[in-house]
């Protein structure tokens, strides 16, 4: 506890570069000290000689002087007359300014700190355990390595975080982090991380540091996976001609996923992800017959072979039984081939027939990810922006676009916010998405309200606001690298949601889903079951569960402890 508290104390301190510094204000103050204590004492000498009538030596001057500044004030020589007490007042409060004060602090700052900040830089892990293999390299801590962290972290995987600041790489090995310290460009830091013998390495940097990663560690290990985030889409030929396994333009990925969720011209399944030949949709039943109906009367099983395996209300993902009711909000989410797919839509095809303008509001890079994923599915797409200096960039992006600020009525209404079916909401600032949210739901309350958001934290305020779908950067990102970590394409639910992986328990052997009782004792659900083959096949009540397989199931963020805990339970 104590170390904890003085590394946050010495988080404050400046670096190595504030050394000469440190040495110079030491020692003008030492200076500062000697040459005030000499002059006390040669004052006491001359009161004591020319007033009191005593003569004193040196040694017995600075005696007096230290005695007085530092409160002790032993009282074996004093002054009798009104000036030399007037003196020794002046002396008292100097040396309780310079010596109960200011000398603690100067120590401390321009000595211990230091002094520690060396320590911690000299016991920063600068390489991982002997042994190490099959781990995952990070080369950046951020919102995107936070939630891929966890994640790792939840699958045993092992792995590392670059980190160049040595006194911070200490503070987060106290906290437990798995850490090396060194610069992300240098080859030493990765023949010291064991790269060649790594699992992947996540490259995470700006796109012009991520080339300089990739080209360093392929001079190391010519195998070794290598992901690497581009910022920019002309960095991703860049990327892959540096050596580049897999370049993931995050950006432009978020403004497809949310396009994938807009609900535009005549209603169909919207395909979220794949498990094999197995695709996962959802679509809405807003004006269908499906609203107020039970999944066990919309009969999907006995009409198309395929199931209902959640359903969407109002941004949370909820487990289903065969009397779960279809709200007016609701989105069912369903697993089935895509023969069935297509033969659902074909059903849905007459029902909620909106071919109004989709609205976006900004005109980032995710917001222009968005519109040409739109503009890509023949979707009419109205744009939104403040910012009057991008009216040049973003002509032509859209198909119509509107300068000004998104909170202004009457910008929205002639945007077309009243007859649109869906609005997405891609700015970068969390509480504007939060307020937009809020304006549109109530301005349009049949609208689908799609929004980016960027901490997590505000999850349950945006639903709360009248979100219906929302993802953030860093859960897609991590949800992209565990899908290469399990060698599995990657399937988006949404924010807080995924899809994970685990080995049937032995005791679950030759056992039916429906008598293992895994959603009674865990909560969670199962989707499908992996065989030994890759094959991936939906779950039924009555299939059986063989040793060699692997069950695919759903998982919430509040879930995690149950995830942990699945192996154990059925021990």
């Amino acid at each position: 506890m104590q170390m904890k508290f003085f590394t946050s104390l010495f988080l404050s301190f400046q670096g190595p570069n504030r050394k000469r510094p440190n040495i110079r204000a030491l020692a003008s103050y030492s200076l500062l000290l000697v040459v005030t204590v000499a002059l006390f004492a040669a004052g006491f000498r001359l009161i004591m000689y020319h007033v009191e009538g005593q003569e004193h030596s040196w040694v017995t001057g600075v005696y007096w002087a230290l005695t007085v500044m530092t409160t002790l004030g032993f009282g074996d020589i004093t002054f009798h007359s009104d000036l030399g007490r007037l003196f020794s007042i002046v002396v008292l409060l100097s040396g309780v300014v310079l010596l109960l004060i200011v000398l603690p602090f100067v120590f401390i700052r321009f000595f211990y700190a230091p002094w520690m900040e060396s320590r911690m830089r000299f016991h920063a892990p600068r390489a991982v355990p002997p042994g190490t293999q099959g781990h995952v390299i990070l080369c950046g801590l951020d919102s995107l390595a936070t939630a891929l962290l966890a994640r790792l972290k939840l699958h045993g995987i092992p792995h590392f975080v670059i980190e160049p600041d040595p006194v911070k790489a200490v503070q987060l090995h106290i906290d437990g982090m798995p850490v090396v310290t060194g610069g992300v460009e240098d080859r030493d830091t990765y023949e010291l991380l064991e790269v060649a013998k790594a699992r992947l390495v996540f490259a995470n940097c700006a796109d012009t540091i991520n080339t300089n990663i990739t080209l360093t560690i392929r001079d190391i290990s010519p195998q070794v996976p290598i992901a690497a985030l581009a910022e920019h889409e002309q960095s991703i030929d860049i990327l892959e001609l540096s050596g580049s396994n897999h370049v993931i333009p995050l950006k432009l990925q978020l403004g497809e996923h949310l396009a994938n969720r807009v609900n535009a011209g005549h209603l169909h399944c919207n395909v979220v992800g794949r498990l094999g030949d197995l695709l996962i949709a959802e679509f809405p039943v807003h004006n269908t017959p499906l609203v107020g109906r039970s999944l066990r009367e919309m009969q999907l099983r006995d009409t198309l072979g395929m199931d209902v395996v959640a359903v969407w209300e109002r941004g949370r993902l909820v487990p289903v039984t065969p009397d779960t009711i279809l709200a007016d909000g609701s989105f069912p989410v369903v697993m089935g081939t895509e023969d069935q797919i297509t033969h659902l839509d074909t059903y849905l095809v007459i029902y909620n027939t909106n071919f109004n303008p989709v609205l976006v509001i900004g005109g980032g890079k995710v917001g222009c990810a968005t519109t040409q994923a739109l503009r890509n599915r023949g979707v009419t797409v109205h744009m939104i922006e403040r910012d009057e200096g991008l009216r040049s960039s973003l002509e032509g992006v859209a198909d119509q676009l509107f300068i000004g600020d998104a909170a202004d009525l009457e910008l929205l209404m002639s945007s077309g916010l009243a007859d649109a079916p869906s609005v997405l909401l891609t700015t970068n600032d969390d509480a504007m998405n939060i307020y937009l949210a809020v304006y549109c739901r109530r301005l349009n309350p049949d609208l689908r309200v799609i929004s980016r958001i960027t901490h997590e934290r505000n999850i349950e305020a945006i639903h709360r606001a009248g979100a219906d779908f929302v993802l953030s950067y860093s859960s897609l990102g991590a949800e992209g690298v565990m899908s290469m970590l399990q060698s599995r394409e990657s399937v988006i639910l949404g924010e807080g949601f995924d899809l994970f992986y685990v080995p049937v328990p032995a005791i679950l052997a030759e056992r039916t889903l429906a008598t293992s009782e895994i959603r009674v004792r865990t909560g969670l659900n199962v989707l499908a079951l992996r065989l030994p083959s890759g094959e991936v096949v939906p779950a039924t009540a009555s299939m059986v569960l063989e040793p060699d397989c692997e069950l695919v199931m759903l998982g919430s963020e509040p879930q995690q402890p149950q995830r942990r805990n699945f192996i154990k339970e059925f021990r």
